[in-house]
């Protein structure tokens, strides 16, 4: 898979909150860290299929769009910065959570993801009741 097909897969996960499809994204030894969540990160593929699957199973919120907003390239040639704005509803209310991530991608699956996310956006979709 490429940058952009991995990219492309990573907001179609999000947005269907598909934590297999997520997964199957991630190299077997993945590492999945979120530098602002104050989560602790999820190691390998089946840690970051599990973290998922219950973070999106406890999230009452829906998805309504992923929105890239810009694809950078970095000069290291398997890191590339994605900034995205994901649109959800929460207890009936919209919200954009605006976020950045970081990704090393080799061999056509990411190896490493940091994961920025606006904490003050996802305090907000918890207020609504997500």
């Amino acid at each position: 898979m490429d940058i952009e097909d991995i990219v492309s897969g990573y907001h179609a996960a999000m947005l269907h909150k598909s934590a297999d499809d997520l997964a199957d994204l991630y190299a077997e030894d993945g590492l999945h860290e979120f530098p602002f969540g104050g989560l602790p990160p999820y190691v390998g593929r089946e840690q970051i299929r599990a973290g998922y699957q219950a973070m999106w199973d406890s999230a009452g919120m829906e998805a309504q769009e992923v929105r890239r907003l810009a694809l950078h390239r970095t000069h290291d040639p398997e890191v590339v910065v994605v900034e995205q704005d994901t649109h959800v509803t929460a207890g009936g209310q919209p919200i954009i959570v605006p976020g950045l991530l970081v990704l090393r991608i080799r061999n056509g699956e990411i190896v490493h993801t940091r994961d920025y996310m606006d904490t003050s956006a996802i305090a907000r979709v918890r207020a609504a009741g997500g």
